[in-house]
């Protein structure tokens, strides 16, 4: 998805060449049939090939995909999660993410959030 996402449409051959160590043009072509099944890609016929593009907006993607993550492994808690992050990568977060966090935070605060 990620591919599809940055290229905005892309054939199974487009896909396989961006990706590092990318698996055989079978395995990418089944793996975006079933992508297209679940309704995340859809695709337009171009000659012999097929070009695929993302149904929804990348940013609706992510959020969609986030609120799975939080339901299915932070028993749907946003704290629960930051916690998990921070805790990850506490050690390679700078001053500058730090304090960028801080901002989102009292932004949230201030509007009511």
């Amino acid at each position: 998805m990620d591919v599809v996402f940055r290229l905005g449409r892309a054939s199974v051959a487009e896909v396989r060449d961006e990706l590092p160590n990318p698996p055989s043009y079978s395995a990418v072509r089944a793996l975006m049939g079933v992508l297209t099944e679940k309704g995340e890609l859809t695709y337009t016929v171009d000659g012999p090939r097929y070009v695929y593009r993302p149904t929804t907006p990348r940013e609706e993607a992510q959020m969609s995909a986030l609120e799975r993550v939080l339901s299915t492994f932070f028993d749907g808690s946003p704290t629960k999660a930051m916690a998990a992050l921070v805790d990850l990568s506490a050690e390679e977060m700078s001053d500058e993410e730090l304090a960028e966090l801080e901002q989102l935070i009292s932004e949230a605060r201030r509007l009511g959030r």
